[in-house]
């Protein structure tokens, strides 16, 4: 049994990284975000919309909690996800876990291409996206800290980067 969690911040490729191991190694990928949005038959805006940020921890909680109990699995979390309740020291006991870990200016790049897409990001200009991401990465960085295992992503530009980002989680984790 062996549940791989992949945590760090919102475009360090958590998902990308998700999927191609997943292919790689024949274990199910869960999207934590994804399953949120699943279950809750709402997307994730829509919820923070509705419930504002408390109420949308606390649903990422409780579907944390069912997804991390599925065996044989990979798992990317939201990038507040570790940050909220006790969920990093959870994750720890639940699994292998994996900081996808790149620089505010790597970050800002592979954001820029999602912007329209990132509620949070779409009405800032391009100082303030690089401010945005800088502060709150220092805000999250002593949670992401915890994880077990440190995969540097900052080459994660094309197929065969991420591909050799894959080797490296799969040796970190003798897969």
């Amino acid at each position: 049994m062996r549940r791989i969690i992949l945590i760090g911040y919102m475009g360090s490729g958590k998902t990308t990284v998700g999927k191609a191991l997943s292919k790689e190694t024949g274990m199910m990928f869960y999207d934590l975000d994804w399953y949120i949005e699943s279950r809750m038959r709402r997307s994730v805006s829509q919820i923070f919309a509705e419930r504002g940020e408390e109420g949308f921890r606390q649903i990422e909680y409780n579907m944390l909690h069912e997804v991390a109990e599925f065996e044989n699995v990979i798992i990317s979390c939201g990038g507040g996800t570790p940050c909220f309740f006790d969920n990093m020291d959870y994750l720890n006991q639940q699994g292998d876990v994996v900081y996808l870990k790149a620089t505010p200016e790597t970050l800002y790049k592979h954001l820029l291409m999602a912007k329209v897409e990132r509620p949070l990001l779409k009405d800032k200009t391009q100082e303030e996206l690089i401010d945005y991401i800088t502060q709150h990465l220092k805000e999250r960085s002593p949670f992401y800290e915890k994880a077990r295992y440190v995969l540097d992503v900052n080459v994660l530009d094309n197929y065969d980067k991420i591909a050799t980002s894959v080797e490296h989680v799969k040796s970190l984790l003798d897969l």
